[in-house]
């Protein structure tokens, strides 16, 4: 579907890892674009791309004139994201996580092994506890990653936007590894339906910890389901869940309290600060061959040069009732909620032949995938994974091969640059690859995506995620726009960054950590469709690096880390 969203004001009617990865360069030019749509010229009231920080201190939701601000993300090797996020006094790194909604942070009383000398962690001296904690699960059925901790309000903000009152979730008590990725918790970018914490606000009474088990995977993104059973729907409850009491809130409840107990991005969206309910994300690459798309969020609008016609949109998968999803309130009963960024996939594609459907879910499920920044893998059902191995010819592969892993995302195909296929084995040589690929659970109760697509597949795209009517989406749609940044002579680059490693680094691809800048850093230029470009390092003048924009970390290193990540402390 392209159907490009109006980006004017927002309508709030109603009130990881180890694994390598799989990827692509499918050289099919030209690409399709969706049909040219005109934006309304309608001013937008504030929009920033960030992170952007200022230090003054703001009572309530800061609004300003019209204004475009820019800054780049954090990059720990390409495995984990970050932006600079203001908490009480504390401003301190956060995971860029599209997978979750939950905003956490480690609390400086953390119990476990939470010290840094690097990233500030939260003192809570303006935390206003509420009386309630979580314990936060990430993943599927395959580890056990948590955070927990009480759950309180203080004021949190990205760049210049703040908003008072903010729930989040002071961490004493986590096996994650964001303090090794450098950072100091996660911030959720998705709906308040997805939140732990906005539901243990709803529903204070409920056995919450029932549903939120202890099972998760190498990535920040939660699999973990939400449980909606003991919101009241028209009439009647939901009858997955226990009914009676101060514990089943009315749906018309559920939908006001987004405003209050909601996640930053749709607090934000529902108090008027945005021009547009929308954040934009391109993914910079810091292994194999750096540069690529510049790393920026942008909230509130589209990115100056980039246009909403040349994305193709493509709608989110609603969850019905009987699907687990929100009920319909009483002024819409037509309404079926997301819960996620999750959009249906035409099919698969590897070397350009296309891949068999999954046997392991039934076939009245929609094919679909979660885009998730939170995961730094293809994550994909074990049947299908299968068939790529072995159409590779094994579990690694030359690196200086270009293979190509495509998604069809509405009707267009999307690769993966085979820059971002898979890492090196192992140390000193970059004559063997492993696919970066792992297996997930498959849909059925719960969640229904077949595929978690990650890091690997957002460095090849830009990528922005409308949220739309949060309270009645009907009347706004809400919906994902690509644009494939994926350059024509990706293989050719790719070739050349192996002879570049052999010739001036032993024989080791470059790797490098940015910590996440508090200010604009410059663009080389823009690649397709206007998308800003990062600068280009290459090892000679990276290997003195230092400080706060990037340093080379040297192949042991990343190896004990990746295997740290992937083994015991993985998202």
């Amino acid at each position: 579907m392209r159907h490009a969203p109006q980006l004017s004001r927002t309508h709030t009617s109603g009130s990881a890892m180890l694994l390598p990865l799989l990827y692509i360069l499918f050289l099919m030019s030209p690409w399709s674009w969706g049909t040219p749509l005109s934006l309304p010229a309608t001013p937008p009231r504030f929009a920033l791309h960030l992170p952007l920080y200022k230090r003054e201190a703001a009572p309530s939701v800061r609004r300003r004139a019209p204004k475009q601000d820019a800054i780049g993300l954090g990059d720990d090797i390409d495995i984990t994201y970050n932006v600079l996020i203001q908490v009480g006094e504390t401003l301190t790194p956060l995971v860029l996580d599209t997978g979750s909604s939950d905003l956490w942070v480690l609390s400086s009383s953390c119990s476990t092994d939470c010290f840094s000398v690097t990233v500030p962690l939260y003192p809570q001296t303006s935390f206003q506890p509420s009386g309630l904690a979580v314990r936060l699960a990430y993943g599927d059925s395959q580890t056990g990653t948590y955070a927990q901790g009480p759950v309180g309000k203080d004021v949190a903000g990205v760049a210049s936007l703040r908003l008072q009152d903010q729930y989040i979730a002071a961490i004493l008590e986590t096996n994650t590894s964001v303090l090794q990725s450098g950072s100091a918790g996660i911030f959720g970018l998705g709906f308040p339906v997805n939140s732990v914490i906005w539901n243990k606000l709803l529903v204070t009474k409920s056995a919450r910890e029932a549903v939120i088990e202890d099972r998760s995977h190498p990535s920040f993104g939660t699999r973990i389901f939400p449980d909606l059973s003991r919101i009241r729907g028209r009439r009647t409850l939901v009858t997955r869940g226990t009914s009676g009491g101060s514990s089943s809130p009315s749906v018309g409840e559920a939908l006001a309290s987004f405003a209050t107990n909601g996640p930053l991005l749709p607090r934000l969206i529902l108090t008027g600060a945005l021009a547009s309910p929308i954040f934009a994300i391109s993914l910079q690459r810091d292994t194999v061959d750096i540069g690529g798309n510049q790393g920026m969020l942008s909230i509130g609008e589209l990115p100056a040069g980039i246009a909403a016609e040349n994305l193709t949109w493509v709608p989110l998968r609603g969850y019905t009732v009987a699907e687990g999803g929100l009920p319909a309130p009483e002024d819409s009963p037509n309404e079926v909620y997301p819960i996620t960024w999750e959009v249906a996939i035409d099919d698969v594609y590897f070397d350009g032949r296309k891949l068999p459907r999954s046997a392991l879910a039934t076939s009245n499920i929609t094919l679909t995938a979660l885009l998730d920044t939170g995961n730094s893998l293809i994550r994909g059902p074990r049947d299908v994974l299968d068939a790529i191995i072995a159409q590779l010819g094994g579990n690694t592969y030359k690196c200086a091969e270009a293979h190509t892993l495509a998604f069809q995302i509405g009707g267009n195909l999307y690769p993966v640059d085979p820059r971002d296929f898979g890492s090196q084995t192992f140390e000193n040589t970059v004559s063997q690859c492993t696919p970066n690929l792992a297996v997930t659970d498959p849909p059925g109760s719960g969640f229904l995506y077949s595929w978690s697509i990650g890091d690997p597949f957002l460095k090849s795209v830009f990528a922005a995620f409308y949220y739309g009517n949060l309270t009645h989406p009907s009347q706004d749609q809400p919906r994902i726009g690509l644009l494939s940044t994926v350059p024509s002579d990706a293989a050719q680059r790719l070739q050349a960054a192996v002879q570049l490693a052999n010739a001036t680094l032993s024989g080791n691809f470059p790797v490098i950590s940015e910590a996440a800048p508090s200010g604009s850093p410059p663009s080389s230029g823009t690649g397709v469709a206007g998308v800003p470009q990062a600068h280009s390092a290459p090892p000679s003048q990276i290997s003195h690096s230092s400080g706060a924009t990037s340093k080379l970390t040297s192949p042991i290193g990343v190896i004990s880390l990746l295997t740290a990540i992937s083994t015991t402390l993985a998202l």
